[in-house]
């Protein structure tokens, strides 16, 4: 069976830690802040503000990040419930919980753009290189991330992500690949970097 074609990005999805271990759905429960005017999807990173709150990251941000958003519980104003949802609203009840893979060697396959969401490939002289995130808006619709890397890539040590290794699926007869494998730059992670928020 061919491995379908990554024709948008999709956020990054933990697929193991590093030494190979593997990633069992380990998550931690973070505040969203009720005033946080930006709605987070499934598979945005987030980051941590300085009211101990997360939001989620944009492509300009230098504050230290948590890790991957997957979903949320928040109670519905109007019915009373609980509802556990794929992404929370800008502006969210007061009680949302988020849950974060934040584990500080988790592993993540992400789709690689040269802008917004515009698909684009890397080559294996990209493996060990830093880039940035393409912070876009998600869907409403699915819950779903459309974060991404940037085929751009370099050596800056403020750079938030290693690239580790590419998607072999994803590969083109060109030797360019539309998903690779990254992790956080520690200096950028919440739980490695020796500065507080």
């Amino acid at each position: 069976m061919a491995y379908p074609t990554v024709d948008a990005p999709y956020g990054l999805k933990p697929v193991s830690l590093l030494g190979g271990q593997p990633y069992a759905g380990s998550t931690r429960m973070y505040s969203i802040a009720s005033g946080e005017g930006t709605a987070i999807y499934t598979g945005d990173v987030v980051i941590m503000t300085s009211a101990g709150t997360i939001s989620k990251l944009s492509t300009t941000d230098t504050a230290l990040i948590v890790g991957v958003f997957m979903g949320c519980s928040y109670t519905n104003a109007t019915t009373g419930q609980k509802v556990h949802a794929q992404y929370a609203p800008a502006t969210p009840p007061a009680d949302t919980v988020a849950y974060v893979a934040d584990d500080p060697d988790l592993v993540c396959k992400v789709a690689v753009c040269s802008s917004g969401t515009t698909m684009s490939g890397l080559t294996t002289t990209a493996i060990g290189q830093l880039t940035t995130f393409l912070a876009n808006a998600g869907s409403a619709t699915t819950g779903n991330s459309k974060f991404a890397v940037n085929a751009t890539t370099g050596t800056a040590t403020s750079a938030p992500v290693k690239i580790i290794g590419l998607v072999p699926e994803t590969v083109n007869a060109s030797g360019s690949a539309t998903e690779v494998l990254v992790v956080f730059n520690p200096g950028a992670h919440f739980m490695r970097n020796s500065i507080g928020v």
